[in-house]
C-alpha cells in the first residue's frame, strides 16, 4: 500500500505552515490591505481569542491537509515529475484545474458570478484573472511545499498489491464522508421545509438539483467504487467497477474528486501488481 503516514504528516504539516501565515496575515490586517490575498484563502475575519474562531480557523485546514496528503501518497508512484517537489506541484495543479472545473459546475451563472472554493489543501478562485492567478500560484507553492515536506521525513517499507487500490481507498473514505455531509443538509431541509426537496425554478434551483442528485446519484457510484476496491483488495481487476462508479459521482459535481480518483484507480488497477518500497525521492 502506499505511504500514507508519511504523506498525511506532510500535507498536516504544509497546512500548519499555511495556519502560522494565516494568522501572522490576520495580526498585521494585511488581508484587509490587500484583498487578493484573502481571496486566496489565507486571510479570515476571526476573533482570536474565540474558541469556536480558532476551531473554524484551524480544522478545515487541517482536514484539507490530510486530503492532500493521503491523495499525493496514493497517486506518488504514478505523478510525473523526478522529484517529490515537482509530484507536489503537478498535483496541486491537477486539483486547482479539477477545482476550477468543479466550481463553474456547481455555480449557477458563471462567469458573471465569479466565485471561490477550497478542496484538498487548494483554493480556487474564479472571481477575476488577478484573484485567478494569485490562488494558482498558493495551489502551486502548497504543493511543493508538501513535496518538500515529504523529502525529509524517513520512507516506511511498503508493499503495493495491485495498482489504484491506494487510490480507491481514499475514494471509499473522501466519497462517504461527501456523501453523509449531503445526506445530513438534505434531511434537515426535509425535516425543516418538508417536501418538495428540489427547489422551484430560481437562484438556488440548480444547487438543490446537485445536492439531490449527491444523496440519491452519488452514492451507487460511491458503491461500484467500494465494490472495485474490495475486488483490488483480492488481487482481481476492478477497471469497470472503478471506471462506472468514478463516472457516475463525477456527475454530481460535488463529488468531482473522488469520481476522478475512482476512475484514476480503477485504470490503474488493470496493469499488473508489483511488490517493493515506495520511492524515494531525492531533493
Amino acid at each position: 500500500m502506499a505511504d500514507f503516514r508519511r504523506g498525511i504528516k506532510a500535507g498536516v504539516a504544509a497546512a500548519g505552515v499555511y495556519l502560522i501565515i494565516s494568522v501572522i496575515l490576520e495580526l498585521t490586517g494585511f488581508p484587509y490591505q490587500v484583498p487578493v490575498i484573502t481571496a486566496a484563502g489565507l486571510g479570515i475575519h476571526l476573533g482570536l481569542m474565540d474558541p469556536l474562531g480558532v476551531a473554524l480557523l484551524i480544522l478545515p485546514r487541517i482536514v484539507r491537509g490530510i486530503i492532500f496528503g493521503a491523495i499525493f501518497a496514493a497517486l506518488y508512484d504514478y505523478l510525473p515529475g523526478a522529484t517529490a517537489v515537482k509530484k507536489g506541484v503537478v498535483l496541486s495543479a491537477f486539483l486547482w484545474i479539477l477545482g476550477a472545473v468543479e466550481l463553474i459546475y456547481i455555480t449557477p451563472g458563471w462567469p458573471t458570478s465569479g466565485g471561490q472554493t477550497s478542496t484538498a489543501g487548494i483554493t480556487v478562485s474564479l472571481s477575476s484573472v488577478g484573484l485567478a492567478l494569485v490562488s494558482i500560484i498558493f495551489a502551486l507553492a502548497f504543493g511543493a511545499l508538501v513535496g518538500a515536506i515529504w523529502n525529509k521525513l524517513r520512507e516506511k517499507e511498503v508493499t503495493e498489491v495491485r495498482k489504484g487500490m491506494a487510490a480507491l481507498l481514499v475514494v471509499f473514505i473522501l466519497g462517504g464522508l461527501i456523501w453523509a455531509q449531503g445526506a445530513v443538509v438534505l434531511f434537515m431541509n426535509v425535516i425543516i421545509r418538508g417536501f418538495p426537496i428540489i427547489e422551484e425554478p430560481g437562484p438556488f434551483w440548480w444547487y438543490s438539483i446537485l445536492f439531490v442528485s449527491v444523496v440519491f446519484l452519488g452514492l451507487p457510484g460511491w458503491i461500484l467504487a467500494l465494490a472495485a476496491w474490495r475486488k483490488i483488495r483480492r488481487g482481481e481487476c476492478g477497471l469497470k467497477l472503478g471506471v462506472a462508479g468514478g463516472v457516475i459521482m463525477a456527475l454530481t459535481g460535488v463529488m468531482l474528486l473522488p469520481g476522478v480518483l475512482a476512475i484514476i484507480g480503477g485504470v490503474l488497477s488493470g496493469r499488473e501488481p508489483a511488490s517493493g518500497s515506495s520511492t524515494a525521492a531525492t531533493a
